[in-house]
């Protein structure tokens, strides 16, 4: 008897891609308990961007749980949750000019966005939301509100009221401005529309088919919010914490949204942890108006404040991912350049290829597993497989992952033009 088919629900996904037993992780690399060795372009869904069991923050967690210091707190003082704190403000809200408070929701990606939302109707009286074509950002009910994916959303059982889809850059034909609605209804009284409480956005699509927006129409949306007194969320759960060079996403637009929601690799190690940040005004919440019993993780505090203290004090990490996503880069051009209409999409090493038959990018993943590595697909087809290493993985295994890739699509695209059309 399997006990994961036997006991476990068909709600799992993962496990039906990759079927083998995952034993132990070493940086870019895990095993299977038969001993497989694979190279890690999954990064745990982006967890994992310092990669796994990374020694520099597996020491200090280990001498943490071993010391009977605190492990669960709620939201009550800790010194774990102060050095967090510090570490936090010092290397990551200073160095950017950044005036943010720090709130610790429930420990995942969703709770991150759910507060935002509900931050966001607070502040402003208003309940309407704005969110983006192809959008994902969680799968609780608020944010599936905001998410684009029609299964994801359908899975909800119940209509998902007061919020609206608008085009997300790039989604409408060539030279025309995808801002255009919004600016429209916005500035005018008679478009029968409510002003939106917000909109929120992810800065590079990771779920949605790696479209990255453009600074410029960053920028341009920032402005249009700031204008009209609409509060502008950047969801950075799987972009942020350095995945696309800089360790907040949106940087390089030179924006400061409202509104910011962590997750992810927040932990550094892959324990639960996420911060929902906000100005300093917006924090209107009466005590204990938004709480959860697992807000205060310590373990995860400590990994989290030897990630940044490791990683974050300097620009070493920039710079060796700048090297890594040209790296990366260059070899997904080559692979994309051997199909016709094939793009390279996304941004830092949260990247991949699109392809516009959609069974090749599942048949790039499969056949890349059976060869030894680890990726995904991501898009409302599955049409772009997607590549997300960790940050800190060698130029060497970089090359080895996309050696294996590029196998793959030799095979998996001489497979799609044998198979019978559609």
């Amino acid at each position: 008897m399997d006990v994961f088919e036997d006991l476990e629900s068909n709600v799992r996904s993962y496990c039906r891609t990759w079927d083998t037993v995952f034993a132990r992780a070493d940086g870019s690399r895990v095993y299977g308990e038969d001993g497989t060795d694979y190279v890690d372009f999954f990064s745990g869904a982006g967890a994992l961007n310092y990669g796994h069991n990374n020694p520099l923050l597996l020491r200090p967690l280990l001498r943490y749980l071993e010391s009977g210091a605190i492990v669960h707190s709620l939201d009550m003082k800790t010194q774990a949750k102060r050095r967090f704190l510090e570490a936090f403000r010092d290397l990551v809200l200073i160095p950017r000019e950044l005036d943010y408070k720090v709130m610790f929701t429930g420990p995942t990606g969703t709770n991150a966005v759910e507060a935002a939302l509900k931050l966001a109707r607070k502040v402003t009286g208003r309940h309407h939301v704005l969110g983006f074509t192809n959008a994902f950002h969680g799968m609780t009910l608020g944010s599936l509100s905001v998410t684009g994916n029609s299964m994801k959303r359908r899975g909800a059982g119940i209509p998902l009221n007061n919020t609206s889809s608008i085009p997300y850059d790039g989604y409408l034909p060539p030279g025309t401005d995808d801002l255009i609605w919004l600016r429209q209804i916005l500035a005018d009284s008679g478009s029968g529309v409510d002003k939106p409480a917000a909109v929120i956005v992810e800065t590079v699509q990771g779920e949605g088919g790696l479209r990255a927006a453009r600074a410029a129409w960053l920028h341009d949306l920032s402005e249009v919010c700031r204008a009209h007194g609409v509060l502008l969320i950047v969801d950075d759960v799987q972009a942020g914490c350095g995945r696309t060079g800089t360790f907040f996403s949106f940087e390089p637009a030179g924006i400061t949204p409202d509104i910011v929601c962590l997750s992810k690799s927040i932990s550094g190690y892959g324990l639960p942890l996420a911060l929902t940040l906000f100005r300093p005004e917006l924090d209107l919440w009466q005590p204990g108006e938004h709480n959860g019993t697992f807000r205060g993780h310590n373990p995860a505090f400590v990994t989290a404040t030897a990630a940044l203290e490791n990683y974050w004090a300097d620009t070493g990490l920039q710079e060796r991912v700048a090297a890594r996503t040209a790296e990366l880069r260059a070899g997904l051009e080559e692979i994309a350049g051997w199909s016709e209409g094939a793009q390279v999409r996304g941004r830092g090493l949260l990247a991949g290829i699109f392809y516009p038959d959609t069974r090749t990018a599942a048949r790039i993943a499969r056949q890349s597993f059976a060869a030894g590595l680890l990726v995904e697909t991501s898009g409302p087809e599955s049409e772009v497989i997607k590549v997300m290493p960790p940050l800190t993985i060698s130029a060497e295994d970089l090359a080895k992952g996309l050696d294996m890739l590029a196998e793959a699509a030799t095979t998996a695209t001489r497979e799609a033009s044998l198979a019978p059309s559609r």
